[in-house]
């Protein structure tokens, strides 16, 4: 079996992947950057106390503090730094990368009162898009300046090229070094992006700015990778809260790298209605989740629901307490560890575990409706099939698990017919062959089992989840609108989560072209449609 640091790493890895699909390819001029970054975090001296984090930077006179935008525990550690900060009896001066220097007058104008919320972000070009956006991580920080009446400054700059990184940082730092530069000489403390706070960046250009005014700087990173990956081998990642690295340098240790990269996916692939899970809360939420739709099925989950394993990306051992809660065999656990590769949520029942891939409601909700469903049907979820009655059992679970989603959250969509045309006619590898197989099968279904069942991609495991995947969410959307829609009633939808498919062929069959017929917008279940 794969260790647990091992299987974090590859996590990590097919993550940076999928960012990198997300985001332009990277300068040089970044990607040097970027190593001078990671060489400096790549060891450290020792494990400290939060304590002793304090007490360093009430001593200092600019901290720099590292930021990972869509990470909500970023901007809250920083809070409490600067909660901490205010307790030294010296002026604190708050400087934030999240506004450009000239919207100044702007910030200014917010922190006094004299603007709304709406008129702020809007003025500084970030108007609030939704839950997963990067503004209820700073609002508290300005509330809390608002508050206390501090001052609070803006250190940002667009730019764009090879030399946007250089720039940005000539801009904070004339701010910064302008602040620090004060005769009563105020605690700066700065919120800024994770790259630009080492050493030989930012706190250097400020240095030369501040000349023979002599000041003391310290900088905290948070979660860098070297750090916690060097724990982790050593075993000590769950018991550290901040290490030494240097004199001037310490690294905060409060989630992993991995948890990191899933708030910034989850942040470009937030759907419409969905909200971001607090990862301390994961587990009540999951289990919340559950009873309310177990009420819907009429379903008494109980305690059934406190007994749930929960495991996210922030869960070092997850294939270990896999391994504890139920018996697995070699090839399954590969299995198993292939599927928390593949970036996915699942339902684990012979553990009675949940693996949530990314901390979203819609996929804490649509595991819910998995495991509610497992309580109905019992062993029957996990029967022995052949691969090809696998593959509809596997549409009909995904088309459960999508409309207890939309239980939760009726503004979630699904990849529609036309977008899957698209990505038939533009795609390329195993996306265009999902998409070929989806479209394929939803024309035979119409009026043709028999030529379907033989289209059931077999062959692959991967191209077939990922066509049940496709399938199911699309019965599972066309469930939902025809329960909105009053042509499904709650029985009708009780009565397939109890049921076990015991032909699971002519149930999807029977239930796609029922809801097919229904018409309104279930008629794009069918290619010709």
């Amino acid at each position: 079996m794969r260790s647990s640091l091992s299987l974090q790493r590859s996590l990590f890895q097919h993550q940076a992947r999928q960012i990198a699909q997300q985001v332009e390819g990277a300068s040089p001029q970044f990607r040097a950057y970027q190593r001078r970054y990671e060489a400096a975090t790549r060891r450290f001296r020792r494990p400290i106390e939060l304590a002793e984090v304090d007490r360093r930077i009430a001593a200092a006179d600019l901290v720099y503090v590292g930021d990972y935008h869509t990470l909500r525990m970023a901007q809250q550690a920083y809070l409490a730094l600067l909660k901490s900060a205010l307790k030294s009896g010296r002026r604190v001066v708050v400087a934030l990368e999240f506004v450009e220097t000239r919207h100044q007058a702007t910030l200014d104008a917010f922190v006094a009162g004299k603007l709304t919320e709406k008129t702020f972000l809007a003025r500084i070009g970030h108007p609030y898009r939704g839950p997963f956006d990067i503004w209820p991580g700073f609002a508290p920080i300005l509330e809390l300046a608002r508050r206390r009446k501090l001052e609070v400054v803006a250190i940002d700059r667009r730019a764009s090229g090879p030399r946007s990184l250089e720039q940005r940082d000539v801009a904070a730092a004339r701010v910064l070094a302008r602040a620090a530069r004060a005769a009563d000489r105020p605690l700066v403390l700065a919120l800024v992006g994770q790259f630009h706070i080492m050493p030989r960046h930012l706190p250097r250009r400020v240095e030369a700015l501040l000349g023979a005014v002599e000041r003391e700087s310290l900088v905290v990173y948070q979660n860098a990778e070297g750090v916690y990956w060097s724990l982790a081998r050593a075993g000590r990642v769950e018991t550290t809260r901040a290490v030494e690295i240097s004199a001037r340098e310490l690294c905060l240790v409060n989630t992993s790298p991995v948890v990191c990269q899933r708030s910034f996916l989850d942040y470009v692939e937030a759907e419409t209605g969905d909200a971001p899970l607090e990862e301390s809360g994961i587990a009540l939420t999951f289990r919340h989740l559950a009873k309310d739709i177990g009420r819907f099925t009429g379903l008494k989950v109980g305690s059934a629901a406190d007994q749930v394993l929960v495991l996210s990306a922030g869960d070092f051992d997850v294939l270990e307490r896999l391994q504890k809660r139920a018996r697995f065999s070699p090839a399954e656990v590969r299995h198993l560890e292939q599927h928390v590769l593949s970036l996915e949520s699942a339902w684990i029942p012979r553990a009675r575990a949940v693996w949530l891939a990314s901390l979203s409601l819609n996929h804490a909700a649509e595991e819910a409706a998995h495991f509610v469903r497992h309580l109905c049907v019992g062993d029957a979820m996990e029967r022995p099939r052949s691969r090809a009655d696998g593959f509809w059992a596997r549409c009909l679970e995904e088309a459960l698990g999508f409309f207890g989603s939309r239980l939760v959250n009726p503004k979630r969509r699904c990849t529609q017919l036309d977008e899957w045309t698209w990505h038939f006619e533009s795609g390329r590898g195993e996306t265009k062959q999902i998409a070929a197989f989806t479209l394929a099968l939803s024309a035979a279904l119409a009026d043709d089992l028999a030529a379907a069942q033989k289209m059931v991609p077999v062959s692959s495991l991967s191209l077939l989840n990922g066509v049940s995947h496709a399938l199911g969410y699309l019965l599972g959307d066309a469930l939902a609108q025809a329960f909105a829609r009053g042509e499904l009633s709650a029985s009708d939808v009780r009565a397939l989560f109890r049921d076990p498919f015991e032909e699971p062929a002519i149930t999807f069959t029977a239930l796609f072209r029922q809801l097919t017929r229904l018409g309104g917008s279930a008629r794009k279940l069918t290619a010709t449609g």
